[in-house]
Order: structure tokens, then C-alpha cells, then sequence
């Protein structure tokens, strides 16, 4: 008897870790675009810090409310206090400052214009770091990842009244995890991005892939080429894209698994550049579905030592950035939030942002494209990866997948970076070459890179010398490296005796250099945290830079002071790392006039 209630509780674990598993089986893109319902705002919440799942032996997505005296209910979320979604919840409670456990959130709305010949999904735009979605006491499936959007469909669940969107967020860190458990940045716990209930027809497009054929940028008439990916049960014979500007108006013939590539060629095509950020509206039909976006067209390459954009050599005038609002202290999640970093960038002289060290909110590369700002992107692969686990490079491919799905039709999107600051270690070697050509694979339209670190000393080589000699280097399209003399061991004036030697004929970008300072401190240019400081160290940075053979950008680091709890120097980082060219506040330091100015005459 008792192993038959052994063999039965096993066979329902296994049944619900099988459910447990799924996950989004449709990517849908441009959800800014589509027909939805806002479902951000105010969300109860219910505190789960041992991460069970349940209350009292009740499972918590059930939303359970004693109706009779002798009801055992050992949860509410009719009592609860409230979330703001999208938003940290570190930020918003003090007792949940530095919480890494479980929270479910609860949204209660009704759907009174609710159609029977639509599909409808729950989409959420990122929850930091496994996200459990349930509707109306059903689980749908689990996302892993604290930066990338997910969508599961709940067409027979949704009601007209009393619905209910339940969703559990763990913000713990593990070793097998992305990024893993130590990083210099704030664990911004919870609904971090935007929820929606996605309303699409029955039949529809759920991504599409446009871009310019870079064979034909020479020619007057240019070739664009696309793909369609088409989600439902009776798949159109037909589709169609329009731009109207360019008088395009192209038939598809569309094959029966929904997945269709195809190319038209246009004439009079304006390019998209930093100087020029043109936008073409871009209309896609299939079936009863219509979806527009803006797509600029341009073409990003290598030639030898140099950058070329639309054929043209470019410096990519840069600075890292990362995902925060730093007056509001919380993880950036709106235009808004977008506009504020993106003028001050500008304001720079920038043409090029570095967005570490994971995917940063659609908005910004949205706006990017309008504003003509070139744009580096990455996942958090980062200090202390399970290089030798399988798992994890099967979780770099999903969320790299997703990345590209969000942002291919971006303009403004010009390098994949693969990782930042690892070791040349086999099995780390293994892992970045295979994810190098995997994202090749899904997209040949962008670069590739990774920051990379300079050898050990080695004989023969005198200390002036740093020589890179990284065997991911032969899977990139440009060389980068981040370097902190004269912070990070040494003064400033030691970068005036350091050359670097790259061992590849390719495009060499700094990826990350500079100090800390805090603004309003003043001493001389050797009083560390002193906004002259940080000043010197920019301008000796800048003339050691300079004299690369084959620079082709920099980007320091970085745009603006950011929460980190490894910075805790009291009166001095506070848990902020002080090396913004801004202050949390908006104020500018020094170095950024010397920046500005080297921009300026660049």
C-alpha cells in the first residue's frame, strides 16, 4: 500500500514538473503595435520567501478566499499590500531592499468587449529571474531570464468579468543561472517591463525579420529581404507588405508551415545613419491580421581595420549604460526613462551606446532608432559562468533567441556582444565559439564582439606592451577589451608608457575605461573620488586610446552612476559605483567636458 502511494505521488510529481517546464511556445514581436490591454498598475502581492509555491498546503496561483466560517484560507490577496508593475520591488519597500526571495503578484480586470474569434496572450516585456504565470487558477509555464519578453496564450481562460493574472517572480541568483550569482550591478527583483493582454486574430503574424541586403547597397535598385513567421491553425495562401513611401506593395506566396522568406527591390532608398535616422513605415498582411512598424534600412560590416556602416567607415563614439532610471533609483521602463539617458548620451556627443550588461528595455533601442544612435547589445554572461554545463549554454541560446526576435527589425542594433571580462579557458572557449555560431545562424545581418582580456605578462614582452591573443577573437567581428590602468593599479600618468598589440587585423573598439568620482568632490588630479580625478585619468585614457592601431570606437564606462551593492565604501559609494560621467542626481562631473570635447573634434 505504501509503495503504491510512493508510485502515485511520483507519477503526479512528475506530471506537474512536465507542466511546470513549459514554456512560451509563440514569440510575439512588436507588441507595442498590436491591439492589447494595459494591465500594468497597482498588484497585490504575497510574500513568499521560502519559495514553496503555496500557503497553509494551498497553492497561491488558486487565489483562494474562505467563503464559509470554517474555510481554511492561509493567504489574501484581498488584504495584501500593492506592487507597482513594471518596477523593483526593492525600490518600493524598504523591508524589500536587498529580498531575493519569491513574490506573487496578483491583477484582478474584467474583458467586457471580449471577441470569440480572437486569441488573446498574457505578454510580459521581462520578470527578473524565473517567472511562474498562471490565469484564472491555471498554470500556463515558466520563463527563465530577467531580461527578455514571454508570452503565453490564455484564449480558453480569458472571461468578460473576474479575471485573475497570477504571477510568481524568483529573484534568487544560482552558479547555473544568467547572469550567475555575483555581478556588479543591483538585483532589480520583479515585473521589471510592461504586462499586457495581447488580443490577435485567430490566424496571425507573430514575428517578422526585414533587412537590407547589404550585396546591394552599391546598386540603385536595393533588395530587402524578409521572413515571416505566421502562428495558427489554417495558414493563409497569401501575404503582403507595403511601404507606402517607397511605393512598395509586394504579394507574398506563403508556404504551409507559416514560416515564408522573401525579398523585393526598391528604388530611391534612403539609408538609415546617426546623421540621417530614416524610418520607413512598414505594413505587414496575412490573413485578417495587419501589423505596421518603423524600420530604417542599413547595412553594418567589416573591411580590414575598419567599421562600415552603409559602406562608409565609422568611429563609434560611445559610453556603457546601464537599464536604471538613477533619479528614481529603479530599473528603466519607459520612454520616459529612455529619453532622459539617450539626451544626455547626445548631449555627449555620442553616437554609440554600449547597453550592458543584458538586454535593456525595448524602448530604448526603439528610440535609438529614431535618434540615430548606434547600439551594442549583450546578455549577462558574465563573472563566474558554468562554462562546462550544458544547461547553461542551451539558456544563452534561448535568451539570445529571444533578444534577437525583439530587435532584429532595429536599425540602430549593430553588435551582439558574447561576453565581458571571462578567462580563455577550454571549456569557456567551447561554449562562446558554439553561441558565436548559433546567433550567425538566426542573424548575419550584425556584429559580433566581446570584451575581451588582455594575456598575462609573458617573456619577451615589455611592460609597455599589452598583447591580446584570446581565441574567441577568431569568432568576432571586432576586437574589445575594457581597461582600467591608472584606476584599477597604477596613476593616470602610467597609460603614457602603455601600447597594445592586437592579434588580429580587425576593428578594435574599447569597450570600458575611466574612474570613480563623486561629483561636488574637488581635490587635485591625484585625490581619488575628486571629480579631478577622474578627469586626468579621462584625458591620459583618451590619448593612450588613441594611438591604437585600428580604433574604431570607444565606449567608457560609464554614462551615469548605478546601484551596486558591491560599492559600499560609506560617504563615498554609498552602494552606488561612482564611475558615471553623471551623478545620480544629473549632475555632470568634469570628465564629461573631456569626453565631449574629444568627441567634438573626432
Amino acid at each position: 500500500m505504501i509503495r503504491r502511494k510512493q508510485i502515485v505521488l511520483l507519477l503526479l510529481f512528475m506530471v506537474f514538473a512536465l507542466m511546470s517546464a513549459k514554456a512560451q511556445k509563440i514569440f510575439i514581436t512588436n507588441t507595442q503595435n498590436r491591439d492589447f490591454t494595459n494591465l500594468n498598475g497597482k498588484w497585490e502581492y504575497v510574500l513568499d520567501p521560502f519559495k514553496t509555491g503555496g500557503m497553509g498546503g494551498m497553492a497561491v496561483y488558486r487565489n483562494a478566499v474562505a467563503k464559509e466560517k470554517t474555510d481554511r484560507v492561509e493567504y489574501s490577496f484581498d488584504k495584501a499590500q500593492t506592487l507597482w508593475v513594471p518596477g523593483s520591488w526593492n525600490i518600493q519597500k524598504p523591508e524589500l531592499t536587498y529580498f531575493e526571495g519569491n513574490i506573487w503578484y496578483r491583477r484582478m480586470f474584467d474583458m467586457p468587449d471580449l471577441k470569440k474569434n480572437k486569441r488573446y496572450f498574457v505578454n510580459v516585456g521581462a520578470a527578473n529571474y524565473i517567472t511562474t504565470v498562471t490565469f484564472n487558477g491555471k498554470e500556463l509555464g515558466k520563463h527563465e531570464g530577467g531580461f527578455t519578453p514571454f508570452s503565453f496564450e490564455v484564449t480558453d481562460l480569458v472571461k468578460e468579468t473576474g479575471n485573475f493574472l497570477i504571477i510568481g517572480v524568483n529573484a534568487s541568483r544560482r552558479p547555473d543561472y544568467i547572469p550567475a550569482e555575483v555581478s556588479d550591478w543591483f538585483n532589480h527583483g520583479g515585473i521589471t517591463r510592461d504586462v499586457k493582454l495581447i488580443e490577435v486574430p485567430e490566424t496571425f503574424i507573430n514575428n517578422y525579420f526585414i533587412s537590407l541586403d547589404k550585396e546591394t547597397l552599391r546598386s540603385k535598385t536595393k533588395r530587402i529581404n524578409g521572413k515571416l513567421q505566421i502562428a495558427g491553425d489554417v495558414i493563409p495562401e497569401k501575404a503582403r507588405i507595403i511601404i507606402p513611401e517607397l511605393n512598395v506593395n509586394h504579394e507574398i506566396n506563403v508556404n504551409k508551415q507559416g514560416d515564408t522568406n522573401f525579398s523585393v527591390d526598391v528604388k530611391k532608398l534612403e539609408l538609415w545613419s546617426p546623421e540621417n535616422p530614416k524610418l520607413y513605415k512598414v505594413i505587414v498582411e496575412a490573413g485578417n491580421d495587419i501589423v505596421a512598424d518603423e524600420i530604417g534600412f542599413r547595412t553594418i560590416e567589416t573591411r580590414g581595420k575598419q567599421i562600415l556602416l552603409n559602406g562608409n567607415p565609422v568611429f563609434l563614439k560611445g559610453i556603457c549604460l546601464h537599464d536604471e532610471n538613477p533619479l528614481r533609483k529603479d530599473r528603466a521602463n519607459s520612454v520616459e526613462d529612455a529619453e532622459l539617458v539617450l539626451n544626455w548620451a547626445q548631449e555627449l556627443g555620442c553616437n554609440f551606446i554600449r547597453l550592458a550588461h543584458y538586454p535593456h528595455q525595448e524602448n530604448i533601442v526603439r528610440l535609438a532608432d529614431k535618434k540615430g544612435i548606434l547600439l551594442w547589445e549583450e546578455l549577462p554572461l558574465y563573472w563566474g559562468i558554468q562554462w562546462n554545463n550544458p544547461e547553461v549554454l542551451k539558456k544563452a541560446k534561448k535568451q539570445y533567441t529571444e533578444l534577437i526576435n525583439r530587435d532584429y527589425n532595429r536599425a540602430s542594433s549593430i553588435i551582439w556582444s558574447i561576453a565581458n571580462e571571462t578567462a580563455p579557458i577550454p571549456d569557456r572557449n567551447a561554449f562562446l565559439g558554439e553561441l558565436a555560431d548559433y546567433i550567425r545562424t538566426i542573424d548575419d545581418t550584425r556584429l559580433l564582439s566581446a570584451a575581451c582580456k588582455k594575456d598575462q605578462e609573458l617573456d619577451g614582452h615589455p611592460d609597455s606592451v599589452y598583447t591580446y591573443n584570446d581565441p574567441i577573437m577568431d569568432k568576432l567581428d571586432v576586437i574589445s577589451f575594457n581597461e582600467y590602468l591608472g584606476w584599477y593599479g597604477g596613476n593616470p600618468d602610467e597609460c603614457r608608457n602603455k601600447s597594445f598589440k592586437m592579434g588580429q587585423e580587425k576593428p578594435v573598439i574599447v569597450s570600458e575605461f575611466g574612474g570613480g568620482a563623486i561629483q561636488g568632490f574637488h581635490g587635485d588630479s591625484l585625490t581619488r573620488w575628486s571629480e579631478e580625478f577622474q578627469e586626468y585619468l579621462y584625458i591620459e585614457s583618451i590619448d593612450m586610446f588613441d594611438k591604437i592601431d585600428g580604433l574604431a570606437g570607444m565606449a567608457p564606462w560609464i554614462l551615469v552612476d548605478f546601484m551596486s551593492p558591491l560599492r559600499q565604501l560609506q560617504g563615498v559609494q554609498d552602494g552606488w559605483n561612482r564611475k558615471g560621467l553623471i551623478s545620480e542626481k544629473g549632475q555632470k562631473k568634469k570628465a564629461f567636458y573631456v569626453l565631449q570635447k574629444y568627441y567634438k573634434n573626432k
